[in-house]
């Protein structure tokens, strides 16, 4: 199933909206929950440090660090949801019963999340990866910005920054040590594994460019912008359109227009398409994509049904970009 956002002329101003209406009701659905007894330390006890994440993506990450000594609850799993626009329901708030660590986003990305924690009425130990993030990740120094330079600076879509999952995973491992000492050289272990991992991947993203240096690329949205600067890849995409896709409203038809030149001039090497949330406008890019032979790789912000977790998932991408950027 693919999400399809309902765009509008007043997008920003209708996810203020929905996102204020979202909130109170969160702090009512919660409330509920409490007086009915939903409340941390209920949880039936099998062991298991307990972890509750947003999205399966920082549930994997908490997987592969707490192995087989961690139970962790994903509240958004649905490859087809968007979690900008997810709307909590009963269950999520009852997922909070006896949690030790809470990992989320951050960054606007999944509120949600913060306000079941922060009605669920219990002292929880969190990590939030936005603030893990290096606020210069994608920034040039001494270089002129680079066209993607203001999806950077304010993009909170961090699991595609390596770096950032990197420090995730280490915090991930300090926090369950502590809740677990008689654990902590297997969580200690089991995150340099996923760090080795990670560099690895992350050498991988780079010689991308490095093979093919200046390519340009176009994005229906700036969800993979860390992963791309990382890759050396010039994301072309007009900042005027981007930023209305990102904001829920139509773009111009000039911003249309030039977007869509980009593609029939055939001035790309790829378009990177998230699946997740495809629009009239963009799906319009991706036939255009195809009519002209231009690869389209497609990046999603959960993890998709297939992948056994978040190295498989990102290194699967890394394949496809690498792939359709040495095919140009």
């Amino acid at each position: 199933m693919t999400h399809r956002r309902n765009l509008a002329p007043t997008g920003s101003g209708r996810r203020q909206i929905r996102a204020a209406a979202a909130i109170a009701g969160l702090v009512a659905l919660t409330a509920t929950t409490a007086a009915c007894g939903g409340s941390q330390g209920q949880a039936p006890d099998d062991g298991k440090v307990k972890v509750v994440a947003s999205t399966n993506v920082w549930a994997s990450v908490a997987t592969a660090v707490g192995g087989d000594a961690v139970s962790v609850t994903a509240l958004l799993s649905d490859p087809g949801a968007d979690p900008h626009g997810y709307e909590a329901k009963p269950s999520d708030a009852t997922a909070f019963a006896g949690a030790d660590l809470v990992l989320s986003n951050g960054g606007g990305y999944d509120d949600f999340f913060t306000t079941l924690v922060d009605s669920s009425g219990g002292d929880v130990r969190r990590i939030v990866a936005v603030d893990l993030a290096d606020p210069d990740a994608g920034k040039e120094s001494a270089e002129p910005a680079p066209a993607d330079a203001h999806e950077h600076a304010e993009n909170e879509h961090v699991w595609y920054d390596l770096e950032t999952v990197r420090k995730v995973a280490g915090k991930v491992a300090e926090e369950l040590a502590a809740v677990a000492p008689d654990k902590a050289g297997t969580f200690r272990a089991n995150a340099a594994n996923f760090d080795k991992a990670l560099q690895e991947l992350t050498v991988k993203v780079a010689e991308i460019g490095q093979r093919k240096a200046d390519a340009k690329v176009l994005s229906t949205e700036p969800v993979a912008a860390y992963l791309l600067h990382t890759a050396g890849l010039n994301d072309v995409t007009p900042a005027e359109f981007a930023e209305a896709v990102e904001e829920e409203s139509d773009p111009s038809a000039s911003a249309v227009a030039e977007t869509e030149g980009l593609i029939t001039s055939k001035q790309v090497v790829a378009l990177v398409y998230n699946s997740q949330t495809e629009t009239p406008v963009t799906e319009r890019l991706k036939e255009r994509a195809t009519a002209q032979g231009i690869p389209i790789v497609g990046v999603t912000e959960t993890l998709p049904q297939g992948v056994t977790g978040y190295l498989d998932w990102m290194t699967k991408q890394v394949d496809a970009l690498a792939g359709a950027v040495a095919a140009a």
